[in-house]
C-alpha cells in the first residue's frame, strides 16, 4: 500500500515540464490496432492507464516497446477481435478497443470499461454510432459484442449528447467503413482532435475535428506512422492551480496555452497572476484570492476534470464561490474530506457553495478518484501541518511522477510504502 506524506505551507517555485496527454494517448494507443502496422508514438505519458492498455494490446498479439516517452507498437500480430482481459475493467479508455477492433475485424468483444467512480458512464451513444454503421450489438455477462460481419458502411450519426468517448469510438470504426460518415453534435476536446490527427497521419480522411460536425470518408486501409501526442491539458492545469493555492510562482512548460483558456480566465478572476508564452504559462502570486462562479461544460468550457482542483483553490479565497458540475453527477464525493481539513463547503443539488476559510489543516485522507486525488494533494500542499494521502493508485492513472515534479518545485512530499491502509 502506497501513500503520499506532505508537509504543507511551502510555496511552489521553478519550472515544470508537462507530459503527454493521457486522454489523447489512450485513444491513440487503441487506434494503432487499425493501422495493422508499426506506429512510433512520442510524448507518451508513463501512467498506469497506458501501461494497462499496452499490456492488453500485447495480450492480443501486438509487440509493444517503450523507451522513455517513446513507444513503438507493432499491431500486425493481432489476430483476434476478443479483448476480455480483467484489466480492461480498471480503465475507461478501454472502450476505444471496441471501435478499433470493429474497424479492423468488423467484430469486437470487450469487457465493459471501468475507471473512476464519478457517476454513470453509459456507452449507449457509442453503440448507437456502431449501429448506424451496420453493427449489431449486444451486452451480456459484463461484455459488449459488436458484429458487422456484412461490413461497415458510412452513415449520418447524431449524438444525443456531446460525448468524447462516443465521438472517438465512432471515428475509429468509421475510418475504414465504406462510404461517408457524418457525426453531428461531436465533442470538441483537444484530445478528440489529436486522435483524428493521428488517424489522418495513418491515412484516414477525417475533416472537422474540433468542431461539432466531423466528416469521414472511408479508406480501404490505414498504415503506420510516427506521431507526437499533445501535452496534457489537465496535468498542466493541476500544476497551475497548485502554484496558485500555495501562493507560489512557477512556469508550466511544454503546453498549448490555448487549451488552458477557460482555466486561465478563471484564475485571473480569482486574482492569480497569469503570463503566457508560445508554449508556456507563468503563474504568480498577486495577493488575496477572490471568489468566483464556475460551471463545468464541454470544451471549450471549463473542464470537469479541473473541477475538484479549482474547488480546492477556492477554499483559500476570501468570500463565497459557487461551482456547478454539469457533466458528472457524483463528482462531489471528495467534499466531506476537504471539510475535514477545515474547508466550509456545502452541496446544493449540483452546486458546491464554498465559503473561504482562513487556512486548511493537514489530515489523513483517501482519494476516491483520479482528479479528487490531485485536489487532495493541492489541499495538502496549501494546508498547515502534515497530510497523508492514500489512493495513489488513482493519482497514478493520470499523473506521471506527480510527487517528483512537485518536489522539484520545492514541495515537501514523499511517497511511502506501508503494510496496510489505516485512515
Amino acid at each position: 500500500m502506497k501513500r503520499l506524506v506532505i508537509n504543507g505551507g511551502r510555496p511552489l517555485h521553478g519550472e515544470v515540464f508537462i507530459s503527454g496527454s493521457k486522454n489523447a494517448a489512450v485513444g491513440i494507443v487503441a487506434a494503432t490496432i487499425l493501422a495493422n502496422d508499426i506506429c512510433v508514438l512520442e510524448n507518451v505519458p508513463d501512467v498506469s492507464d497506458i501501461k494497462i492498455l499496452l499490456d492488453v494490446l500485447t495480450s492480443l498479439g501486438a509487440n509493444c516497446n517503450r523507451e522513455g516517452e517513446v513507444v513503438e507498437i507493432d499491431t500486425r500480430g493481432i489476430n483476434t477481435w476478443v479483448a476480455d482481459q480483467d484489466s480492461i475493467s480498471k480503465m475507461r479508455g478501454s472502450s476505444y478497443l471496441m471501435g478499433a477492433l470493429l474497424g479492423r475485424f468488423h467484430k469486437a468483444q470487450v469487457y465493459l470499461p471501468g475507471g473512476c467512480s464519478i457517476g454513470p458512464r453509459p456507452i449507449d451513444q457509442h453503440l448507437k454510432g456502431f449501429s448506424c454503421l451496420g453493427s449489431e450489438n449486444k451486452t451480456e455477462f459484463g461484455r459488449v459484442t459488436c458484429d458487422a460481419s456484412n461490413g461497415l458502411f458510412g452513415n449520418n450519426v447524431y449524438l444525443d449528447l456531446m460525448s468524447v468517448g462516443a465521438t472517438i469510438n465512432i471515428m475509429l470504426a468509421a475510418c475504414t467503413a465504406e462510404g461517408n460518415t457524418v457525426i453531428e453534435n461531436c465533442a470538441m476536446e483537444p484530445h478528440v482532435v489529436d486522435v483524428a490527427n493521428f488517424l489522418n497521419t495513418c491515412g484516414a480522411n477525417i475533416r472537422g475535428a474540433g468542431t461539432n460536425i466531423i466528416k469521414i470518408r472511408g479508406v480501404p486501409r490505414l498504415h503506420g506512422c510516427n506521431y507526437s501526442i499533445i501535452p496534457d491539458q489537465i496535468e498542466a492545469g493541476t500544476f497551475m492551480v497548485a502554484a496558485a493555492a500555495t501562493h507560489g510562482e512557477i512556469t508550466v512548460r511544454n503546453i498549448i496555452p490555448k487549451h488552458q483558456e477557460a482555466l486561465t480566465a478563471k484564475l485571473e478572476e480569482i486574482n492569480v497572476g497569469v503570463q503566457e508564452g508560445s508554449d508556456w504559462i507563468r503563474i504568480y502570486d498577486k495577493g488575496a484570492l477572490r471568489p468566483t462562479t464556475i460551471k463545468t461544460a464541454a470544451y471549450p468550457g471549463f473542464p470537469t476534470d479541473m473541477q475538484p482542483q479549482i474547488v480546492t483553490l477556492l477554499t483559500c479565497a476570501e468570500g463565497s464561490s459557487n461551482v456547478t458540475e454539469t457533466i458528472w453527477n457524483s463528482r462531489f464525493s471528495y467534499i466531506s474530506d476537504l471539510n475535514r481539513m477545515g474547508a466550509n463547503i456545502r452541496i446544493s443539488e449540483r452546486t458546491a457553495v464554498i465559503e473561504g476559510c482562513p487556512a486548511l489543516a493537514g489530515t489523513t485522507i483517501k482519494a476516491p478518484d483520479l482528479r479528487a486525488g490531485a485536489a487532495f494533494v493541492i489541499a495538502a500542499l496549501a494546508a498547515k501541518g502534515t497530510s497523508i494521502v492514500y489512493g495513489t493508485n488513482y493519482i497514478d492513472r493520470g499523473y506521471y511522477n506527480f510527487e517528483g515534479k512537485l518536489a522539484a518545485l520545492g514541495a515537501d512530499i514523499v511517497r511511502e510504502e506501508v503494510d496496510e491502509e489505516e485512515i
